[in-house]
């Protein structure tokens, strides 16, 4: 089967960028509070119920935050340079190179999936699959949390983190978001948008949770 051309052109792209990328978000997390609330509400409610899927975890920095708050969590991410960088900053966690569109999981074996920032580089005709695989890998009570730039812009990235790349991304409307996740048989629980954070954000931010039904 071809593979489609965005999931190449999103590869290549975050393989060039793979170790510059895990130098300069290092960090991130600590200057973003919005982040930190978000992703311990998920914790909490997860809790110890079963194994989380970090996927398109890029170097593993929420893989391992995650893991640092009791989750049992493992990373997949389209990018094997970024799966190479995850494994270096957190040997004692499981990284596996997968796409989003087909994940390599059994039916109802993830008590979470996060997805921070992973479907921004699909096409929005093509999204609905992606969130439709999210729903299929998650027990009954298991929680999606997605984090996402909102708008309805497109445009081509051609440089970024010091390398010239091509790269394509789409900021998603959360309504829209949303109403994937409900097609998909997932029930919205909480959704938040909060305003850019400069220099790097350019437009507002959205974090959407939602449970499969029991």
């Amino acid at each position: 089967m071809t593979e489609p051309v965005h999931v190449t052109k999103t590869r290549n792209a975050y393989d060039t960028v793979a170790d510059s990328y895990a130098e300069m978000l290092k960090d991130a997390l600590a200057a973003s509070p919005w982040d930190r609330a978000m992703l311990g509400t998920f914790v909490e409610l997860v809790g110890a119920s079963g194994p989380v899927g970090d996927l398109g975890c890029g170097p593993g920095r929420l893989t391992g935050y995650l893991a640092s708050l009791g989750l049992d969590v493992f990373g997949v991410d389209l990018s094997p340079g970024m799966v190479d960088a995850a494994r270096r900053a957190h040997p004692r966690l499981r990284f596996e190179v997968g796409s989003l569109e087909a994940l390599a999981l059994d039916d109802s074996c993830l008590a979470g999936a996060l997805a921070w920032y992973s479907l921004i580089h699909t096409p929005p005709e093509h999204l609905p699959t992606v969130v439709a695989e999210l729903a299929r890998v998650l027990v009954p009570g298991g929680r999606l949390l997605t984090a996402f730039q909102v708008g309805d812009e497109s445009g081509q990235i051609s440089h970024g983190y010091g390398h010239e790349i091509s790269l394509d991304a789409y900021r998603l409307q959360p309504d829209a978001v949303a109403d994937m996740c409900t097609t998909a048989g997932l029930e919205v629980e909480a959704r938040l948008i909060r305003e850019p954070q400069p220099p790097l954000e350019k437009s507002p931010q959205a974090y959407l949770l939602a449970r499969k039904p029991s």
